[in-house]
């Protein structure tokens, strides 16, 4: 039972369990590339921008700052996520409140993704998602409305291990905070849990090998099946059922975000089998970092491994009775106030 419990968790994570094809049920959803899961505060100023990363990669991003800033230099955040999300849904969330509590904040589409640029579409990469948090800061730091000494880092889900990632290689970062996070190169390698057996770790890297070879003889990447199915047939995860509520519902879709409407590359999990993310994680000290994680949460053991080898300054903050997708749009959960104040006595 063990046994085909993390074999169906690997499946799920390289993206080869939901193998039918279906229509998306486009009725009760907002099928707009330009809908937004949130509503814009009246407090808050959206502006559309645009920036490289440093592999000239043309990343689109979402500006929100309070309004009548003047000439103020304000703090500033770059904030990224969930994985397989795109800036009108978490990210843009957090980002609209942070900016009500007056920082500039900076939610993006990360490389390949959304309205981002980079071939082939619907790609990830350890590296890459790195340096876009990277890049995002450069960006942050050229506006004439930001303090460049003043700048921190947010990270839901997969991206708040790539914002505690660049926040290690990149010095510029102040402060980091993460929530429901995960580790992405760590899941993909051992499973949850680190319950993938080395060979079942054999067998996916010898199916990915092949799907190489097929994808060579075509000359292009095969899409693997769709991230989340049209429908649940009941006998699914639980966390899969709580991706589904969040993604696949009016709740969260959005018609550009891979986990709504879409499918990474079959050979996507690739570069994250042998390329760890958090070797570095005890060099983000002496900087502070907050991790935040739902009491419920099957990525809840992510968030205390981290704190577990984090340098001080830490703080790890338990929800209780919240699970994972609960601190994607749930404002009455998340505490931003807390997050507000963390960069407020931080970075400075």
């Amino acid at each position: 039972m063990k046994k085909a419990l993390a074999i169906t968790i690997l499946f799920l994570i390289t993206g080869q369990l939901f193998a039918q094809k279906t229509k998306l049920n486009s009725e009760k959803m907002n099928t707009s590339k330009k809908h937004y899961t949130f509503q814009l505060s009246d407090k808050v100023t959206r502006q559309k921008v645009s920036f490289k990363n440093r592999y000239g990669i043309t990343l689109s991003g979402d500006l929100y700052f309070p309004k009548d800033i003047g000439n103020q230099k304000l703090s500033a955040l770059a904030i990224g996520g969930p994985f397989g999300a795109v800036k009108q849904q978490s990210s843009g969330l957090y980002a609209n409140q942070m900016a009500e509590r007056g920082f500039m904040a900076l939610a993006f589409d990360p490389s390949y993704t959304g309205e981002s640029g980079g071939e082939p579409r619907n790609l990830a990469s350890p590296e890459i998602n790195t340096e876009d948090f990277s890049a995002a800061v450069d960006f942050l730091g050229l506006q004439k409305n930001v303090d460049r000494n003043k700048i921190g880092i947010i990270g839901i889900c997969g991206f708040g291990g790539f914002a505690l990632n660049a926040t290690a290689i990149d010095k510029r970062v102040k402060a980091v905070a993460t929530t429901s996070l995960y580790d992405m190169t760590r899941v993909m390698s051992k499973g949850y849990n680190d319950s993938v057996t080395p060979e079942q770790r054999t067998k996916t890297l010898e199916a990915l090998g092949e799907q190489r070879w097929k994808d060579a003889e075509a000359g292009k990447p095969a899409d693997g099946p769709r991230n989340l199915p049209e429908a649940l047939k009941g006998d699914e995860p639980q966390f899969v059922k709580e991706y589904f509520d969040y993604y696949r519902t009016p709740r969260g879709f959005q018609v550009n975000s891979v986990n709504s409407n879409g499918a990474w590359p079959a050979t996507n999990p690739i570069s994250f089998m042998n390329m760890p993310i958090l070797s570095y994680v005890k060099e983000i000290a002496p900087r502070p970092m907050l991790l935040i994680a739902g009491e419920k949460a099957h990525s809840r053991y992510f968030s205390e491994d981290i704190f577990k080898v984090a340098g001080e300054p830490k703080e790890l903050i338990i929800i209780p009775n919240a699970v994972h997708v609960d601190l994607y749009d749930k404002v009455d959960v998340i505490p931003f106030d807390t997050l507000g104040r963390f960069f407020k006595d931080n970075l400075k």
